[in-house]
């Protein structure tokens, strides 16, 4: 299965689902979707709403392994069902989707210009759970607000030094360090970015492939280097906060980027849509999307 996923990642056309919402995310998305925080009384009841959503949306005709690479999946999800099968042995072998598990567990304080991840205690416990659930990778987000150098540094170091763990234990990683899209100087911490990056990659810090989920860069195809890389099986790209419009604009002039959005994929989808309705609109979110990534 591992190697049949590693082909079908490394050379098929499409993007990947951000599917990984996690509880302070989850709120938004679900007011967004048409849920207000009055519809549940605690996380467990929140967490079953986003999880409706997700089952809704990857079982649709319009979510399907011909434009969706693979999707990423939120610690709860991986645990639960779709359509009564554990949830990555459906989207491999229902959909032939890769499934993705999103193991950081939010951002620490801002400090030399960037939000480092908070530990992970439970990383190799954590690690082992999605091998056998059937999981090929992980994602982990860190952002960067400024073009401070030793920020980045750090930020990446911690990226690559998590990276390497997982990729030891057999899955590959996905490392984001986000750029904001915010930043006053987006596009020095882009460059100092990949400029921290290249250097990990000539050390061989990680045994294995690897792949990235980074900001969409201001200059195109900027990321060539990477995404050209021979340990780099794919680099991907988050929507940020872009619209899905503005966010397919940008990444359609970076050739060989292939998105991994959240927002930007269910932006519009409603919870009270009829079935005809929501898959319609999906299959519009998901041929654009696909459009945009494969240029």
């Amino acid at each position: 299965m591992f190697s049949q996923q590693l082909e079908h990642m490394a050379n098929g056309r499409g993007f990947i689902a951000a599917l990984d919402q996690s509880g302070g995310s989850t709120p938004k998305a679900l007011k967004l979707y048409g849920i207000g925080e009055d519809a549940y009384a605690n996380d467990d009841e929140m967490f079953a709403l986003v999880h409706a959503m997700r089952e809704r949306i990857v079982t649709s005709p319009s979510f399907a392994g011909a434009q969706i690479l693979g999707a990423i999946l939120f610690e709860k999800t991986m645990d639960r069902t779709f359509a009564g099968v554990p949830a990555a042995d459906y989207l491999w072998g229902t959909k032939h989707v890769v499934p993705f598990l999103k193991v950081d567990k939010g951002l620490a304080e801002a400090d030399r210009g960037v939000r480092l991840m908070k530990p992970i205690d439970n990383l190799d416990e954590l690690v082992a759970r999605a091998k056998a659930a059937h999981v090929f990778g992980t994602k982990m987000r860190s952002v960067v607000q400024s073009a401070d150098p030793a920020g980045i540094a750090a930020n990446v170091a911690q990226q690559f030094e998590l990276g390497r763990r997982i990729a030891a234990a057999g899955l590959v990683p996905i490392l984001e360090p986000e750029v904001d899209i915010k930043a006053p100087d987006k596009g020095e911490c882009e460059r100092i970015l990949l400029d921290e990056i290249g250097g990990r990659l000539l050390a061989g810090t990680v045994d294995g492939p690897i792949m990235f989920k980074l900001t969409i860069p201001d200059v195109a195809d900027f990321y060539k280097p990477l995404i050209e890389h021979p340990q780099v099986l794919r680099v991907v790209a988050l929507s940020g906060g872009y619209t899905r419009a503005e966010a397919n604009e940008r990444l359609a002039r970076n050739h060989g980027l292939i998105a991994s959005f959240s927002r930007a994929l269910t932006e519009g989808l409603r919870v009270d849509m009829a079935d005809d309705e929501f898959d319609a609109l999906l299959a519009r979110a998901v041929g654009s999307i696909f459009a945009a990534s494969t240029t």
